[in-house]
């Protein structure tokens, strides 16, 4: 890995493939906020990255594909004095004259190059439209990002897909990604908290089992509730997790708070966490 610029203790950055969708964009927000306050960024730099990943994500799901969703892919690497955020499509790309029909490209420009220290958009007709903007943590000067970006795969399906090299970033990003995802179901109140209880635990135990250092997570958005699917971990990691999710002094397990917990194998352990909504 290239020598990087930040200091070693600044967690790195994710990468996140999702459904272009405008109710995603919410996911996206609340991803980024963990990772932003994780960091130290304070409420104005916060308030300030919301509003521009909102504006960029905006313009993914509304004029990026014609006939259905395809992926967007949301990249953020912070360092030493901000973030770097990256949104990128597959779609039509950017078009040479505003199409009547399907009206301007609505990105925001000026909002998001007033609020960000560097800006930039990059793209074409048919290979698809990359914005990259940088928050400062506060107010500071725009900065260099380096690192060894992860490389995600493209999924159509209702499936966030988010990959780190710091597990530690689980417990910050994982929580508010789920409660994001909880929320816009048939879950009640109590199965949002229950949901977000759960994941805290495993957050909690799981940085150090994986097995190269990475995590994959993925986020099944079901009609019928939502599907967490984390590893790949150490073999028989998934079982020593569980194990840690027991509540001793009261009896029984957070496990119970689930509708399913299993462990499948693929390319090592991936512990699967699912919650129903109300039939």
């Amino acid at each position: 890995m290239p020598e990087r610029s930040i200091t070693t203790d600044r967690p790195k950055g994710f990468q996140m493939t999702l459904p272009a969708k405008a109710e995603n964009v919410a996911v996206v927000r609340h991803a980024l906020a963990g990772l932003a306050e994780e960091i130290g960024m304070n409420e104005p730099g916060l308030a300030d990255l919301k509003t521009v990943v909102t504006e960029a994500c905006m313009n993914v799901a509304v004029h990026a594909y014609e006939g259905g969703p395809g992926p967007m892919v949301v990249e953020a690497q912070p360092d030493g004095d901000g973030l770097t955020v990256t949104v990128r499509d597959e779609g039509v790309g950017i078009q040479p004259q505003a199409d009547v029909e399907r009206g301007s490209l609505r990105l925001g420009l000026s909002l998001i190059a007033a609020l960000s220290t560097s800006f930039a958009i990059s793209g074409g007709v048919g290979v698809g439209t990359e914005v990259k903007m940088r928050l400062p943590l506060h107010g500071g000067a725009a900065g260099s990002v380096d690192g060894d970006p992860v490389k995600m795969r493209a999924d159509l399906r209702d499936t966030t897909e988010l990959v780190t090299d710091r597990p530690e970033l689980l417990a910050p990003v994982l929580a508010r990604m789920v409660g994001a995802l909880a929320a816009r179901r048939d879950l009640s109140v109590d199965r949002v908290s229950d949901a977000v209880l759960v994941t805290d635990a495993i957050a909690d135990a799981a940085p150090s089992r994986f097995a190269d250092g990475r995590v994959r997570l993925g986020l099944e958005d079901r009609g019928e509730g939502i599907a967490l699917r984390i590893g790949p971990m150490d073999a028989g990691a998934s079982a020593e997790v569980r194990r840690e999710l027991e509540v001793p002094d009261v009896g029984g397990s957070l496990e119970a708070l689930a509708d399913e917990l299993a462990v499948e194998a693929d390319d090592g352990e991936y512990l699967v966490i699912r919650f129903a909504a109300a039939p």
